[in-house]
């Protein structure tokens, strides 16, 4: 069996080659078929053709995992999806002006602790394979019947965690004979890994965005709350941040996390100016999301104000992120949290990665 999911257009037609020594053209129509209608049909092939076609859809595999379940709050919603080995992922629709974003997983868990994270909390638990990543979005387009503008790796874990898996399901993903999106409507987010940011420049289209969780004005109080600034400090990653902003036609988008009394000072948000001079970025706050076992609050909205006001006043193109999704566990940094799923399916434990 071919597993369509895994493939580009090209590598589908060669693998179907390789099994029947014919039909490239109609294994590329199969491929378009199925990523643009959401069914393998192959009723436009000709008549002296439709054996060959019924043939190549026995051998390929586009099979889907089960939904748990899905949850609303608004016009927000999540779904959980469980693959073959009961773990599940998590993915969320989040309606915006310009469209509806999927915000997808890279990882079930995720290694890089951070500590205003739920998802850090469960640890790694394993990898998600380009086929499952793809998943996703084919569930949100073709299930759900969602008309997805944009695509950000801001889900489960640290995607250049992942980084082979994660590209490749980004080829798919854009492949003009397939998913069709453009390169342009994907979001890479990182916690920092600065080995990764070097390898998206080298190895991935210039047009795919990058997110960068900042989170903190210096490394003292980034240290405290994201373990990944004792391998990259800031000043290693402003390099590599400055290395990507290299080409013209890239630009950063720098999440922060506001947390009360740990980095939302009008003081904290001149550090971060500072720290972002010279690169080109724009800034989203994120106010902290509550989870189950507390311990930090999110500022109040005079603080979150003054802060957005000041790094407007540094010049910097600054956005502040309304609070959307929280009841049902769909926030930034609220994925993942197991006492939560557990009112909907049973978990069975696994022994983390790494």
């Amino acid at each position: 069996m071919v597993s369509i999911f895994s493939h580009t257009q090209l590598s589908f037609k060669q693998a179907l080659f390789s099994l029947f020594g014919k039909g490239k053209q109609h294994a590329a129509s199969l491929y378009s078929e199925w990523f643009r209608a959401g069914s393998l049909q192959g009723e436009w092939a000709e008549p002296q053709a439709q054996g060959l076609v019924k043939k190549m859809i026995s051998a390929i595999d586009c099979s889907l995992p089960q939904q748990i379940r899905e949850h609303e709050e608004g016009e927000i919603s999540k779904f959980l999806l469980q693959f073959s080995d009961q773990l599940i992922s998590e993915s969320v629709l989040i309606p915006m002006e310009s469209g509806i974003t999927l915000c997808i997983s890279s990882q079930i868990g995720c290694a890089m602790g951070c500590a205003f994270c739920e998802t850090g909390k469960m640890g790694l638990l394993r990898h998600l394979s380009c086929c499952e990543i793809v998943q996703q979005a084919f569930w949100a387009r073709f299930v759900l019947k969602k008309r997805i503008r944009n695509i950000v790796f801001m889900g489960m874990g640290e995607p250049f965690d992942n980084f082979d898996e994660v590209r490749r399901a980004v080829e798919i993903l854009t492949d003009e004979g397939g998913f069709g999106l453009g390169k342009s409507r994907i979001t890479l987010s990182t916690s920092g890994r600065v080995d990764g940011i070097y390898r998206m420049i080298n190895e991935m289209d210039p047009a795919v965005n990058l997110a960068v969780s900042v989170n903190a004005p210096n490394d003292e109080v980034r240290q405290k709350i994201m373990p990944i600034n004792r391998t990259w400090n800031m000043e290693q990653l402003k390099e590599a941040m400055r290395a990507y902003c290299a080409h013209p036609r890239r630009e950063i988008f720098v999440e922060y996390v506001l947390i009360q009394g740990v980095n939302d000072k009008v003081e904290d948000a001149d550090q971060l100016a500072l720290y972002l001079q010279g690169l080109r970025v724009k800034v989203n706050l994120i106010p902290y999301n509550p989870q189950k076992r507390d311990r930090f609050m999110p500022p109040d909205e005079t603080h979150r104000e003054a802060f957005l006001q000041r790094m407007r006043g540094h010049g910097f193109h600054t956005l502040l992120r309304g609070t959307k999704g929280q009841k049902i566990m769909a926030a930034c940094g609220q994925l993942g949290d197991v006492d939560w799923r557990r009112q909907y399916v049973t978990i069975p434990s696994r022994k983390r990665e790494g």
